[in-house]
């Protein structure tokens, strides 16, 4: 009897297992996007459709042109600070350092600053100015008469350079690290980038090739000039190919294509010979020509 009663014909199974189907695929899609691509019949279309052409408004912020110019990081004020490109947030925890306490003693002090960039340091870093009110006591000493005189000059009290004017220059391939941070916009790290960058090309023979240094600021290249260019030049018919790819412009592909070359056809009389092979395009042979011997 039970069975009779369950029993169903075989066209109102499909019926039912295909409710059910539709059943569970409602469910489904409901449970996953909590209900927002359902719209009943009772909503009223107004209202769907303010909410389908709602628009969100976002307040358009403009950044501020950044300015450099000297500063204390001890005295500056909010408006100084902000021109610098320092953000709300990294000013307010310059006022609280200094209501706390804090001094700048010198300029890497202010590398701690959260949330400083090392390019940002960098930038900054030729503008700082300690004021010697905010130095340690201990760097003047009383003498016998009661007068106070300065340490001797081993002291590690950092002076900063004096910079040049926009009319002057230096030659970029005689300048020592202590002559191109008298640049403006050049700090230790670049003036010792500079230096290691010339002795791995074997000497520059064009101030852009400046800009092949990370980060460089550009605005650095007027205050230098080229003067007699006479760069080390590397046999390409002598060196092994470890020697070869030191050179800033010879990877290992292109030494690797010289020596194979070599061991074929004999000698390099030009690069030009080279040019129709793929490392060698035109603008790297003509890059390349004046560190080049045969």
């Amino acid at each position: 009897m039970i069975r009779d009663f369950i029993y169903l014909q075989k066209s109102d199974r499909k019926v039912i297992l295909t409710l059910l189907v539709v059943f569970v695929s409602v469910f489904t899609m409901v449970f996953l996007t909590g209900g927002d691509g359902i719209v009943t019949t009772s909503q009223p279309k107004d209202s769907i459709k303010s909410r389908t052409s709602k628009s969100y408004n976002y307040s358009s912020y403009t950044p501020k042109k950044v300015e450099r110019f000297t500063f204390d990081p001890n005295t500056a004020d909010s408006t100084q600070l902000l021109r610098l490109g320092l953000q709300p947030w990294q000013v307010r925890n310059i006022y609280k350092y200094r209501a706390a306490g804090g001094i700048y003693r010198k300029p890497l002090d202010f590398a701690k600053l959260y949330g400083l960039t090392v390019k940002q340091y960098r930038e900054l870093e030729p503008y700082i100015r300690i004021s010697s009110d905010y130095l340690p006591a201990s760097t003047l000493v009383n003498d016998r008469n009661g007068y106070t005189r300065k340490e001797p000059k081993d002291s590690t009290t950092y002076q900063r350079p004096v910079k040049i004017k926009e009319t002057e220059h230096l030659v970029l391939n005689t300048a020592d690290t202590i002559s191109l941070i008298t640049i403006p916009g050049i700090g230790p790290y670049y003036a010792r980038k500079i230096v290691q960058y010339g002795n791995r090309l074997g000497g520059y023979v064009s101030v852009d090739q400046l800009d092949e240094i990370d980060d460089f600021p550009t605005e650095a290249k007027k205050y230098l000039v080229i003067s007699n260019p006479s760069p080390k030049k590397l046999n390409v018919n002598q060196l092994s190919l470890n020697e070869l790819k030191r050179h800033p412009y010879i990877n290992f592909y292109m030494a690797k294509t010289i020596t194979d070359y070599r061991r074929l056809h004999g000698s390099i009389h030009s690069l030009q010979e080279l040019r129709l092979l793929k490392d060698f395009s035109p603008e790297v042979i003509k890059r390349l020509t004046p560190y080049v011997a045969y």
